[in-house]
């Protein structure tokens, strides 16, 4: 007897190397209705996906510490649970620079899994290695070394809330001195603008502060810029929303993250939530 039809089951994928965030993102999913699986085994998974009788949300957690993990392993079922007809997959892959992964393992005191015996940071250049080939399989990639958890959670509600994949914005401020944020979509250089750094009184403020707001405007080129950015963005969120796109990251940088960048990050959010965006915003640098 054929089995009744059924909607399209939604399913997230969520891996990367261990400190990244994983465990993290998998607990807001649950909070937000998915059914939650960490660390089956991977020879499991095609039955479990059988037997499941309604199109309910789904989060798996697949990571390096899975019994029968290999990467040609993992990319295998991604392609089996993507070519099913039943399902929606989306591969979530949370990441961090090495340093921060070493620097969280030092502050709990864990031994790394694939280095029990050795130096965490054996470890984490072991499984950083061992999980580029799925990084680059990711159909998100979330970038978390600058993220506390509570920062990490309004990401992960962004993505996946339901009613959600509706396209969340992300408003962030960033110094070019400590690199360009590796999870962004847009990036805008405003090191042209007038810098209040330069400015005795202002040097302390940042961004938010109004003083510092009136000093970048002041800027002849200020208005044209954040007037064609904000034209652009506001052109290009019907067709990225088409696409299917749930998350769109916007940065600005400067030389410090300390004044230009954040000002125009906080004009442009602030005007995207007037237009009935949804918007979350971050300064970088203001957060270190």
């Amino acid at each position: 007897m054929p089995k009744p039809s059924r909607d399209v089951q939604p399913i997230v994928l969520v891996t990367g190397p261990s400190g990244a965030g994983r465990t993290t993102a998998i607990n807001v999913l649950e909070d937000l209705g998915f059914e939650a699986i960490d660390n089956l085994p991977l020879r499991l998974l095609p039955k479990l996906i059988d037997v499941q009788d309604s199109a309910a949300p789904m989060a798996l957690g697949l990571d390096s510490r899975n019994r029968d993990f290999s990467p040609a392993g993992l990319l295998d079922m991604i392609d089996m649970l993507a070519a099913r007809r039943s399902a929606e997959l989306t591969v979530l892959y949370l990441d961090a620079r090495a340093e921060i992964l070493l620097r969280r393992y030092s502050e709990t005191r864990r031994r790394h899994p694939l280095a029990p015996a050795e130096t965490p940071e054996v470890g984490v250049a072991k499984e950083l290695d061992l999980m580029a080939p799925i990084r680059e399989r990711a159909d998100m990639l979330l970038e978390t070394s600058e993220m506390n958890v509570h920062q990490l959670k309004a990401e992960i509600e962004h993505w996946f809330a339901p009613g959600g994949r509706s396209l969340a914005l992300s408003v962030q401020s960033f110094s070019y001195k400590r690199g360009v944020p590796r999870s962004v979509d847009l990036v805008f250089d405003c090191r042209f603008l007038a810098n209040p750094y330069w400015k005795q009184e202002l040097r302390h403020l940042n961004g938010r502060d109004a003083a510092v707001q009136a000093y970048v405007a002041e800027d002849p080129l200020y208005e044209g810029f954040l007037l064609r950015v904000t034209d652009m963005v506001q052109f290009l969120l019907p067709a990225f929303r088409r696409e299917g796109k749930s998350h769109l990251s916007i940065a600005f940088g400067c030389t410090g993250g300390q004044h230009r960048s954040v000002t125009l990050a906080e004009t442009l959010a602030k005007a995207l939530a007037e237009d009935g965006q949804q918007v979350s915003i971050r300064h970088r640098e203001l957060q270190s």
